[in-house]
């Protein structure tokens, strides 16, 4: 353990960097600075510190003559002629010791406590596993939520996507499936989020259970897009350390819209026009390479199994953002505002919703029993207008019977979290259809 502290300490030494180029600040405008004198020893993505004053920020634009530098936080108070200096840079190299922190982009703590790099450094923005030697789709994972372990099941290795509103439960429900699932090692990245938001997310949601085997990276909504973009690629390229070190890796982020928003003014102010609706034409590669670093590893590594929020305003699921991310995931989960407002969580809407690990994931029995309770509740669904409003007599339709019959133990049962595992909350859910095929039997 010593052996490994001072090798940390020296790979942390070796970062150090004496002698930096300087260049100059010549022109400012909205939140970018041009540069002049680094041209032909900048690129894209590096970083640059303001000299004598702290603070700097990331090369967004490059000309033959200038570089152009979107500014960490405001440009009020720089002026032209200010001095500048280019930034190694640095490499991120997650460790063992990182499990159970709370990071920034850069690797640096927020949590007050000192952290040391890793052994092997690696770019946060790192290529997929070879399309033809990734692994297939593994077994069904344990969540602790009975919808998850039977409905909308999750396994090894599956990307699927949280689409929600504000306020209808979506944190709560990633901290439960953070501190109920069966991985090795939870990454939670929160990009954009509000301050005061993470340390309640860390210490009341998720908790000192939930963190024992969780790294959580955050850039809060104050800071600059470029750092808040790579909260989202730190995050993965975390979970990639331990993907490749044989762990199964889940990963949450949250949310994908705050880190679109952010690519947005990246790729603007470095002069991409924006197109559809408001978003640039690259903000569709970004997110399908973001996902696809994702998923099952190559043999002898393990897997990455996420989840990533998308914020739906007034529940359009046909905004850009989600609309890109359906596209590249393996299913979808819809949270309905209505099913939280009279109080059911997680607030999950099954007809909206689909995992597409099925019909693999689970036997026939299994099967033929998840789509007996999507009929049941579509049924319920169509005429649950009439039934609400006393229209419906009872004996007109069976299906419909069979539906009303069942759908408060279904209700019920979507709400179920504990740790009995698939086999008791599939024998729960038989247990809510049965007075189906009563009310069948009866009629």
């Amino acid at each position: 353990m010593n052996g490994d502290l001072i090798a940390q300490m020296s790979r942390a030494l070796d970062q150090i960097q004496p002698q930096r180029p300087v260049g100059r600040i010549d022109e400012i405008a909205a939140g970018t600075c041009r540069i002049a004198g680094l041209a032909g020893q900048v690129a894209l993505g590096d970083r640059i510190a303001m000299i004598g004053q702290g603070g700097g920020g990331e090369i967004v634009r490059l000309t033959r003559e200038h570089a152009y530098m979107m500014a960490d936080g405001a440009t009020t108070g720089l002026k032209a002629g200010d001095p500048v200096a280019l930034m190694r840079q640095t490499e991120f190299a997650p460790h063992e010791s990182w499990i159970g922190r709370v990071i920034d982009p850069d690797g640096e703590p927020l949590d007050g406590r000192p952290i040391l790099p890793g052994f092997a450094g690696q770019p946060v923005q790192n290529r997929p596993p070879a399309a033809r030697r990734r692994k297939p789709l593994g077994a069904r994972l344990e969540t602790g939520l009975a919808v998850f372990n039977t409905l909308l099941p999750l396994v090894h290795g599956q990307r699927i996507g949280l689409f929600a509103g504000s306020g209808v439960g979506k944190s709560t429900l990633l901290a439960d499936l953070a501190r109920g699932v069966a991985a090795d090692v939870i990454v939670i990245a929160l990009v954009g989020e509000r301050g005061r938001e993470v340390r309640h997310f860390v210490e009341d949601v998720l908790g000192a259970e939930g963190m024992k085997r969780a790294v959580v990276v955050a850039a809060t909504s104050d800071q600059a897009p470029h750092v808040r973009r790579r909260c989202a690629w730190a995050a993965m390229a975390v979970a990639e350390h331990f993907r490749d070190a044989g762990r199964s890796v889940m990963l949450f982020v949250d949310s994908v819209t705050r880190f679109c928003e952010a690519h947005r003014e990246v790729a603007v102010a470095g002069g991409e026009t924006a197109a559809l609706r408001g978003f640039p034409a690259s903000t569709g590669p970004a997110v399908a390479s973001l996902c696809e670093r994702a998923g099952p590893g190559v043999d002898g590594t393990g897997d990455i199994t996420a989840v990533f929020s998308v914020l739906v305003a007034g529940s359009d699921m046909e905004e850009p953002v989600a609309d890109m991310l359906r596209g590249v995931l393996d299913g979808h989960i819809v949270l309905d505002r209505a099913i939280a407002e009279r109080g059911r969580f997680p607030a999950i809407d099954l007809l909206r919703s689909v995992s597409r690990s099925l019909p693999v994931a689970a036997n026939a029995a299994e099967n033929a029993a998840i789509s007996q309770c999507r009929k049941l509740l579509g049924d319920y669904e169509k005429a649950e207008m009439m039934i609400q409003a006393g229209l419906y007599e009872k004996g007109t339709d069976p299906a419909i019977d069979a539906a009303i019959a069942c759908e408060p133990a279904l209700d019920r049962f979507m709400s179920v979290k504990d740790q009995r595992g698939t086999n008791a909350h599939f024998a729960v859910l038989r247990q809510a259809l049965a007075a189906a095929e009563t009310s069948r039997a009866s009629g």
